[in-house]
Protein backbone atom coordinates (compact mmCIF):
# COMPACT_ATOMS: atom_id res chain seq x y z
CA UNK A 1 0.00 0.00 0.00
CA UNK A 2 1.05 3.29 -0.78
CA UNK A 3 0.21 6.50 1.02
CA UNK A 4 1.15 10.29 0.21
CA UNK A 5 1.08 12.73 3.02
CA UNK A 6 -1.03 16.10 1.64
CA UNK A 7 -1.65 19.42 2.76
CA UNK A 8 -5.76 18.96 2.16
CA UNK A 9 -8.02 19.65 -0.53
CA UNK A 10 -9.60 21.64 -2.73
CA UNK A 11 -12.74 22.07 -4.42
CA UNK A 12 -14.43 19.60 -2.41
CA UNK A 13 -18.70 19.72 -1.95
CA UNK A 14 -18.38 18.26 1.30
CA UNK A 15 -21.60 16.12 3.08
CA UNK A 16 -22.93 16.25 5.62
CA UNK A 17 -23.95 13.43 7.69
CA UNK A 18 -25.79 14.87 10.36
CA UNK A 19 -28.15 17.43 8.04
CA UNK A 20 -28.25 14.99 4.73
CA UNK A 21 -26.46 18.40 3.07
CA UNK A 22 -23.87 18.97 0.92
CA UNK A 23 -22.04 22.24 0.50
CA UNK A 24 -20.58 24.77 -1.84
CA UNK A 25 -16.91 23.65 -2.85
CA UNK A 26 -14.64 24.43 -0.11
CA UNK A 27 -10.72 24.17 0.37
CA UNK A 28 -10.59 21.48 3.64
CA UNK A 29 -6.61 22.48 5.20
CA UNK A 30 -5.07 20.06 6.88
CA UNK A 31 -2.47 20.01 10.18
CA UNK A 32 -0.66 16.61 10.42
CA UNK A 33 -3.33 13.88 10.73
CA UNK A 34 -6.46 16.36 11.55
CA UNK A 35 -8.53 18.86 9.71
CA UNK A 36 -7.43 22.57 10.11
CA UNK A 37 -9.91 24.43 8.53
CA UNK A 38 -12.62 24.78 5.98
CA UNK A 39 -13.47 27.63 3.72
CA UNK A 40 -15.06 28.69 0.71
CA UNK A 41 -13.37 27.61 -2.44
CA UNK A 42 -15.10 27.89 -6.04
CA UNK A 43 -12.24 27.64 -8.34
CA UNK A 44 -12.21 24.56 -10.92
CA UNK A 45 -8.49 24.13 -11.16
CA UNK A 46 -6.45 25.17 -7.64
CA UNK A 47 -4.60 28.47 -7.66
CA UNK A 48 -0.75 29.03 -7.53
CA UNK A 49 1.01 27.90 -4.09
CA UNK A 50 -1.71 25.21 -3.29
CA UNK A 51 0.74 21.78 -4.68
CA UNK A 52 0.08 19.36 -2.58
CA UNK A 53 -3.35 19.76 -2.41
CA UNK A 54 -5.37 17.25 -3.83
CA UNK A 55 -7.95 18.71 -6.48
CA UNK A 56 -11.92 17.01 -5.92
CA UNK A 57 -12.92 18.88 -8.87
CA UNK A 58 -16.46 19.75 -7.58
CA UNK A 59 -16.83 15.92 -6.51
CA UNK A 60 -18.26 15.20 -3.32
CA UNK A 61 -16.17 14.37 -0.04
CA UNK A 62 -17.71 12.44 2.81
CA UNK A 63 -16.58 11.24 5.99
CA UNK A 64 -14.56 7.85 6.25
CA UNK A 65 -16.66 4.90 7.04
CA UNK A 66 -16.61 3.06 10.46
CA UNK A 67 -17.23 -0.30 10.57
CA UNK A 68 -18.23 -0.98 13.97
CA UNK A 69 -18.20 -4.71 14.32
CA UNK A 70 -14.84 -6.48 12.71
CA UNK A 71 -12.57 -9.42 13.84
CA UNK A 72 -9.42 -8.24 12.52
CA UNK A 73 -7.82 -11.71 13.90
CA UNK A 74 -10.63 -13.75 12.35
CA UNK A 75 -8.82 -15.08 9.18
CA UNK A 76 -10.89 -18.38 8.96
CA UNK A 77 -14.42 -18.80 10.25
CA UNK A 78 -13.45 -21.90 12.01
CA UNK A 79 -12.78 -20.02 15.00
CA UNK A 80 -11.73 -22.88 17.19
CA UNK A 81 -8.55 -23.12 15.20
CA UNK A 82 -7.33 -19.52 15.68
CA UNK A 83 -5.62 -20.77 18.82
CA UNK A 84 -3.28 -22.92 16.78
CA UNK A 85 -2.18 -20.41 14.99
CA UNK A 86 1.11 -18.35 15.62
CA UNK A 87 0.61 -15.09 16.86
CA UNK A 88 2.74 -13.37 14.22
CA UNK A 89 1.43 -14.89 11.53
CA UNK A 90 -2.34 -14.20 12.84
CA UNK A 91 -0.88 -10.63 13.08
CA UNK A 92 0.60 -10.39 9.27
CA UNK A 93 -3.03 -11.28 8.64
CA UNK A 94 -5.16 -8.71 10.57
CA UNK A 95 -2.85 -6.11 9.25
CA UNK A 96 -3.40 -7.03 5.25
CA UNK A 97 -7.36 -7.29 6.36
CA UNK A 98 -6.96 -3.92 8.07
CA UNK A 99 -5.16 -2.40 4.64
CA UNK A 100 -7.95 -4.06 2.67
CA UNK A 101 -10.44 -2.40 4.57
CA UNK A 102 -8.98 1.17 4.33
CA UNK A 103 -8.86 0.90 0.94
CA UNK A 104 -12.77 -0.38 0.82
CA UNK A 105 -13.02 3.16 2.32
CA UNK A 106 -13.56 2.22 5.66
CA UNK A 107 -11.10 4.53 7.64
CA UNK A 108 -11.99 3.26 11.17
CA UNK A 109 -12.57 -0.15 12.96
CA UNK A 110 -14.47 -1.40 16.02
CA UNK A 111 -12.65 -4.92 16.91
CA UNK A 112 -15.43 -7.04 18.67
CA UNK A 113 -13.16 -9.36 20.24
CA UNK A 114 -9.51 -10.49 19.33
CA UNK A 115 -7.30 -7.85 18.25
CA UNK A 116 -5.27 -6.28 21.40
CA UNK A 117 -3.17 -3.45 22.29
CA UNK A 118 -0.44 -4.63 20.29
CA UNK A 119 -2.25 -4.04 17.71
CA UNK A 120 -3.63 -0.62 18.43
CA UNK A 121 -0.31 0.46 19.53
CA UNK A 122 1.38 -0.05 16.17
CA UNK A 123 -1.50 1.94 14.07
CA UNK A 124 -0.37 4.36 16.91
CA UNK A 125 3.14 4.50 16.09
CA UNK A 126 2.89 4.83 12.51
CA UNK A 127 4.63 1.14 11.84
CA UNK A 128 1.79 0.01 9.74
CA UNK A 129 -0.73 1.79 7.37
CA UNK A 130 -3.97 0.99 8.84
CA UNK A 131 -7.39 2.22 9.96
CA UNK A 132 -8.20 3.75 13.57
CA UNK A 133 -8.62 0.63 15.37
CA UNK A 134 -10.90 0.72 18.90
CA UNK A 135 -10.39 -2.94 20.41
CA UNK A 136 -12.11 -4.97 23.01
CA UNK A 137 -9.35 -7.39 23.91
CA UNK A 138 -10.52 -11.02 24.28
CA UNK A 139 -14.50 -11.31 24.44
CA UNK A 140 -15.62 -12.26 27.82
CA UNK A 141 -17.95 -15.58 27.46
CA UNK A 142 -18.96 -18.00 30.06
CA UNK A 143 -18.10 -21.99 29.88
CA UNK A 144 -20.23 -23.41 26.76
CA UNK A 145 -20.67 -19.79 25.66
CA UNK A 146 -20.39 -18.10 22.71
CA UNK A 147 -16.89 -17.74 22.82
CA UNK A 148 -15.89 -20.89 24.31
CA UNK A 149 -14.67 -22.81 21.26
CA UNK A 150 -14.07 -26.17 22.79
CA UNK A 151 -15.88 -28.95 21.08
CA UNK A 152 -18.01 -31.37 23.86
CA UNK A 153 -15.34 -33.57 23.63
CA UNK A 154 -12.45 -30.73 24.26
CA UNK A 155 -11.29 -29.81 28.27
CA UNK A 156 -7.79 -28.09 27.54
CA UNK A 157 -8.74 -24.96 26.42
CA UNK A 158 -5.24 -22.37 26.09
CA UNK A 159 -6.19 -18.86 27.67
CA UNK A 160 -2.45 -17.72 27.27
CA UNK A 161 -2.94 -13.64 26.71
CA UNK A 162 -0.97 -13.35 23.60
CA UNK A 163 -2.42 -16.28 21.85
CA UNK A 164 -5.22 -15.72 19.31
CA UNK A 165 -8.04 -17.21 20.51
CA UNK A 166 -10.77 -14.27 20.71
CA UNK A 167 -12.36 -15.09 23.60
CA UNK A 168 -11.46 -15.78 27.45
CA UNK A 169 -13.98 -18.26 29.42
CA UNK A 170 -14.91 -17.41 33.35
CA UNK A 171 -18.20 -18.13 35.53
CA UNK A 172 -19.48 -16.13 38.21
CA UNK A 173 -19.26 -12.61 39.22
CA UNK A 174 -15.87 -12.78 40.16
CA UNK A 175 -14.46 -14.07 37.89
CA UNK A 176 -15.83 -11.96 35.36
CA UNK A 177 -15.18 -8.58 36.61
CA UNK A 178 -11.23 -9.89 36.99
CA UNK A 179 -11.75 -10.90 33.28
CA UNK A 180 -12.87 -7.42 32.38
CA UNK A 181 -10.31 -6.12 34.48
CA UNK A 182 -7.39 -7.65 32.40
CA UNK A 183 -8.72 -6.22 29.19
CA UNK A 184 -8.97 -3.09 30.33
CA UNK A 185 -5.91 -2.87 31.84
CA UNK A 186 -4.55 -3.13 28.38
CA UNK A 187 -6.10 -0.65 27.37
CA UNK A 188 -9.18 -1.81 25.98
CA UNK A 189 -11.79 1.08 24.50
CA UNK A 190 -14.60 -1.23 25.30
CA UNK A 191 -15.87 -4.83 26.22
CA UNK A 192 -17.54 -7.88 24.63
CA UNK A 193 -19.70 -10.48 26.78
CA UNK A 194 -21.55 -12.74 25.21
CA UNK A 195 -25.04 -12.58 26.04
CA UNK A 196 -26.36 -15.50 24.28
CA UNK A 197 -25.85 -18.50 21.96
CA UNK A 198 -23.98 -17.42 18.07
CA UNK A 199 -23.21 -19.31 15.07
CA UNK A 200 -20.03 -20.23 14.91
CA UNK A 201 -19.33 -21.87 18.20
CA UNK A 202 -19.86 -25.52 18.54
CA UNK A 203 -21.87 -26.26 21.92
CA UNK A 204 -24.77 -23.74 22.55
CA UNK A 205 -28.17 -22.94 21.02
CA UNK A 206 -28.57 -19.51 19.45
CA UNK A 207 -31.63 -19.27 21.46
CA UNK A 208 -29.94 -19.65 24.70
CA UNK A 209 -29.48 -17.08 27.52
CA UNK A 210 -25.77 -16.60 29.17
CA UNK A 211 -24.38 -15.24 31.84
CA UNK A 212 -26.46 -13.97 35.09
CA UNK A 213 -27.52 -10.89 36.14
CA UNK A 214 -24.76 -10.61 38.54
CA UNK A 215 -21.92 -11.58 35.94
CA UNK A 216 -23.58 -8.93 33.12
CA UNK A 217 -23.80 -5.79 35.88
CA UNK A 218 -20.01 -6.77 37.17
CA UNK A 219 -18.66 -6.36 33.54
CA UNK A 220 -20.91 -3.39 33.14
CA UNK A 221 -19.64 -1.89 36.66
CA UNK A 222 -16.19 -2.36 35.35
CA UNK A 223 -16.68 -1.11 31.97
CA UNK A 224 -18.22 2.09 33.86
CA UNK A 225 -15.48 2.45 36.49
CA UNK A 226 -12.94 2.57 33.39
CA UNK A 227 -15.27 5.43 31.58
CA UNK A 228 -15.97 2.62 29.27
CA UNK A 229 -18.80 0.73 27.77
CA UNK A 230 -20.16 -2.99 27.10
CA UNK A 231 -20.86 -4.37 23.65
CA UNK A 232 -23.23 -7.64 24.06
CA UNK A 233 -23.41 -10.66 21.53
CA UNK A 234 -27.04 -11.52 21.72
CA UNK A 235 -29.89 -12.72 18.75
CA UNK A 236 -33.13 -13.41 20.60
CA UNK A 237 -35.28 -10.91 22.50
CA UNK A 238 -35.40 -12.07 25.98
CA UNK A 239 -31.08 -11.92 25.74
CA UNK A 240 -30.91 -8.40 24.06
CA UNK A 241 -33.86 -6.95 26.54
CA UNK A 242 -32.25 -8.33 29.28
CA UNK A 243 -28.51 -7.12 28.23
CA UNK A 244 -30.22 -3.56 27.76
CA UNK A 245 -31.98 -3.11 31.23
CA UNK A 246 -28.42 -4.10 32.96
CA UNK A 247 -26.88 -1.79 31.07
CA UNK A 248 -25.36 -2.92 28.05
CA UNK A 249 -24.61 -0.10 25.71
CA UNK A 250 -24.80 -1.80 21.97
CA UNK A 251 -26.48 -4.78 20.92
CA UNK A 252 -24.36 -6.45 18.34
CA UNK A 253 -26.67 -8.64 15.78
CA UNK A 254 -29.79 -8.35 17.58
CA UNK A 255 -32.02 -10.36 15.10
CA UNK A 256 -34.93 -11.49 16.93
CA UNK A 257 -35.46 -7.61 18.99
CA UNK A 258 -38.93 -6.47 19.33
CA UNK A 259 -41.42 -4.02 20.61
CA UNK A 260 -39.98 -4.17 23.82
CA UNK A 261 -36.65 -4.10 22.48
CA UNK A 262 -36.97 -1.09 20.82
CA UNK A 263 -38.58 0.33 23.74
CA UNK A 264 -35.56 -0.47 26.00
CA UNK A 265 -33.42 0.80 22.80
CA UNK A 266 -34.76 4.41 23.22
CA UNK A 267 -34.67 4.39 26.98
CA UNK A 268 -31.49 4.03 27.27
CA UNK A 269 -29.76 5.64 24.71
CA UNK A 270 -28.30 2.36 23.43
CA UNK A 271 -27.18 1.17 19.95
CA UNK A 272 -28.05 -1.90 17.64
CA UNK A 273 -25.79 -3.05 15.30
CA UNK A 274 -26.71 -5.33 13.04
CA UNK A 275 -24.34 -7.48 11.20
CA UNK A 276 -26.91 -9.20 7.92
CA UNK A 277 -23.82 -9.84 5.17
CA UNK A 278 -22.31 -12.21 7.55
CA UNK A 279 -24.76 -14.71 7.44
CA UNK A 280 -25.48 -14.46 3.71
CA UNK A 281 -21.69 -15.21 2.97
CA UNK A 282 -21.57 -17.99 5.86
CA UNK A 283 -24.55 -19.92 3.70
CA UNK A 284 -23.02 -19.56 0.40
CA UNK A 285 -18.90 -19.58 1.45
CA UNK A 286 -18.79 -20.64 4.94
CA UNK A 287 -17.63 -24.28 4.44
CA UNK A 288 -15.16 -23.15 2.37
CA UNK A 289 -13.70 -20.48 4.87
CA UNK A 290 -13.89 -23.32 7.52
CA UNK A 291 -16.95 -23.02 9.03
CA UNK A 292 -18.04 -26.33 10.98
CA UNK A 293 -20.55 -28.20 8.91
CA UNK A 294 -23.08 -28.24 12.15
CA UNK A 295 -22.88 -24.51 12.39
CA UNK A 296 -24.83 -23.99 8.79
CA UNK A 297 -28.16 -25.49 10.41
CA UNK A 298 -27.75 -22.36 12.73
CA UNK A 299 -28.20 -20.19 9.84
CA UNK A 300 -31.53 -20.51 8.53
CA UNK A 301 -32.78 -19.42 12.13
CA UNK A 302 -31.15 -15.94 11.90
CA UNK A 303 -30.98 -14.87 8.06
CA UNK A 304 -34.26 -14.00 7.89
CA UNK A 305 -34.77 -12.45 10.81
CA UNK A 306 -32.23 -9.95 11.22
CA UNK A 307 -34.07 -7.40 8.30
CA UNK A 308 -37.42 -6.90 9.83
CA UNK A 309 -35.60 -6.57 13.32
CA UNK A 310 -33.43 -3.84 11.52
CA UNK A 311 -37.07 -2.40 10.03
CA UNK A 312 -38.80 -2.02 13.16
CA UNK A 313 -35.76 -0.96 14.57
CA UNK A 314 -35.14 2.24 11.94
CA UNK A 315 -38.78 2.97 11.45
CA UNK A 316 -38.53 3.64 15.58
CA UNK A 317 -35.39 5.83 15.76
CA UNK A 318 -33.60 3.68 17.13
CA UNK A 319 -29.58 4.41 16.92
CA UNK A 320 -28.05 2.17 14.68
CA UNK A 321 -24.28 1.90 13.51
CA UNK A 322 -22.88 -0.45 10.53
CA UNK A 323 -21.77 -3.71 11.07
CA UNK A 324 -20.14 -6.44 9.09
CA UNK A 325 -18.95 -9.20 11.33
CA UNK A 326 -17.33 -10.75 8.15
CA UNK A 327 -14.46 -13.76 8.90
CA UNK A 328 -11.78 -15.36 6.65
CA UNK A 329 -11.76 -14.06 2.99
CA UNK A 330 -15.54 -13.23 3.15
CA UNK A 331 -14.36 -9.89 4.25
CA UNK A 332 -14.13 -9.00 0.40
CA UNK A 333 -17.52 -8.21 0.69
CA UNK A 334 -17.79 -5.82 3.59
CA UNK A 335 -19.58 -2.94 2.06
CA UNK A 336 -22.14 -4.87 0.81
CA UNK A 337 -24.31 -4.37 4.45
CA UNK A 338 -25.04 -1.42 2.64
CA UNK A 339 -26.56 -3.29 -0.24
CA UNK A 340 -28.79 -5.55 2.48
CA UNK A 341 -29.94 -2.68 4.55
CA UNK A 342 -30.96 -0.82 1.57
CA UNK A 343 -33.87 -2.75 1.03
CA UNK A 344 -35.38 -0.94 4.76
CA UNK A 345 -33.25 1.96 4.56
CA UNK A 346 -32.40 5.72 2.77
CA UNK A 347 -29.23 6.12 2.02
CA UNK A 348 -28.90 9.34 4.77
CA UNK A 349 -29.54 6.41 7.01
CA UNK A 350 -27.32 4.00 5.72
CA UNK A 351 -24.65 6.84 5.99
CA UNK A 352 -25.24 7.79 9.07
CA UNK A 353 -25.00 4.77 10.43
CA UNK A 354 -21.44 4.12 9.16
CA UNK A 355 -20.87 8.25 9.85
CA UNK A 356 -22.01 10.17 12.88
CA UNK A 357 -23.78 7.42 14.79
CA UNK A 358 -20.53 5.58 14.73
CA UNK A 359 -18.91 8.30 16.62
CA UNK A 360 -21.17 8.69 19.20
CA UNK A 361 -21.13 4.91 19.60
CA UNK A 362 -17.48 4.86 19.46
CA UNK A 363 -17.56 7.70 22.33
CA UNK A 364 -15.46 9.44 19.35
CA UNK A 365 -18.00 12.52 18.42
CA UNK A 366 -15.46 14.86 17.45
CA UNK A 367 -12.69 12.61 16.35
CA UNK A 368 -13.70 10.70 13.62
CA UNK A 369 -17.24 10.66 10.87
CA UNK A 370 -17.61 14.17 10.09
CA UNK A 371 -15.70 16.55 7.88
CA UNK A 372 -15.44 19.34 10.20
CA UNK A 373 -12.24 21.40 11.93
CA UNK A 374 -10.53 19.54 14.78
CA UNK A 375 -11.10 15.76 13.15
CA UNK A 376 -9.34 13.52 11.44
CA UNK A 377 -8.77 13.96 7.95
CA UNK A 378 -10.62 11.10 7.12
CA UNK A 379 -12.19 11.41 3.45
CA UNK A 380 -13.65 9.41 0.78
CA UNK A 381 -13.93 11.15 -2.86
CA UNK A 382 -17.05 10.06 -4.44
CA UNK A 383 -17.82 9.72 -8.26
CA UNK A 384 -21.30 10.69 -7.38
CA UNK A 385 -23.50 11.37 -4.72
CA UNK A 386 -23.98 8.39 -2.36
CA UNK A 387 -27.34 10.36 -1.03
CA UNK A 388 -29.00 9.22 -4.31
CA UNK A 389 -26.96 6.04 -5.36
CA UNK A 390 -25.67 4.02 -1.93
CA UNK A 391 -23.97 1.17 -4.60
CA UNK A 392 -21.57 4.00 -4.61
CA UNK A 393 -20.82 2.39 -1.27
CA UNK A 394 -21.55 -1.06 -1.69
CA UNK A 395 -19.00 -0.94 -4.67
CA UNK A 396 -16.41 1.13 -3.37
CA UNK A 397 -13.65 0.01 -6.35
CA UNK A 398 -15.57 1.92 -8.92
CA UNK A 399 -17.67 4.11 -6.44
CA UNK A 400 -14.83 5.48 -4.28
CA UNK A 401 -12.68 7.51 -6.20
CA UNK A 402 -10.02 8.29 -3.27
CA UNK A 403 -9.20 7.48 -0.05
CA UNK A 404 -7.71 9.46 2.63
CA UNK A 405 -6.43 8.65 5.94
CA UNK A 406 -5.26 10.54 8.56
CA UNK A 407 -4.02 13.29 6.70
CA UNK A 408 -2.59 10.64 3.63
CA UNK A 409 -3.70 9.27 0.53
CA UNK A 410 -3.81 6.00 0.29
CA UNK A 411 -3.84 3.76 -2.96
CA UNK A 412 -2.29 0.24 -4.03
CA UNK A 413 -0.38 1.90 -6.75
CA UNK A 414 2.55 4.46 -6.56
CA UNK A 415 0.68 7.64 -8.64
CA UNK A 416 -1.58 9.10 -6.23
CA UNK A 417 -4.16 10.86 -8.71
CA UNK A 418 -5.82 14.22 -8.18
CA UNK A 419 -2.55 15.42 -6.67
CA UNK A 420 -1.70 19.66 -7.35
CA UNK A 421 1.55 20.30 -8.42
CA UNK A 422 3.14 23.30 -9.62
Amino acid sequence: MITQKINGVVNAKILDPNSGSISAPSRIDFDGKRIDSITPHSQTSPASGLDGYYDAEGAIVMPGLVDSHVHITANTAGLSDLGHQSPSYNAATAFRAMEDSLLRGFTTLRDAGGADFGFYQAIQDDLVTAPHLYFAGKSISQTGGHADMRGPGTHTLDEHPCCPHMGVVCDGADEVRKAAREQLRTGAHHLKIMLSGGVASPTDRIDSTQFSDAEIIAAVEEASSANRYVLGHAYTAKSINRGLRLGVRSIEHGNFLDEESVDLFLENDAFLVPTLITYYRLKEDGLANGLPAGSLDKLDEVLEAGLSGLKLASDKGVNIAYGSDLLGDMRDWQNKEFEIRSRVQKPLDLIRSATVNAAKLLMAEGEIGEVVEGCYADLLIMNGNPLDDISLLVNPSTGINSVISKGSHVSRDSHAAGLCED
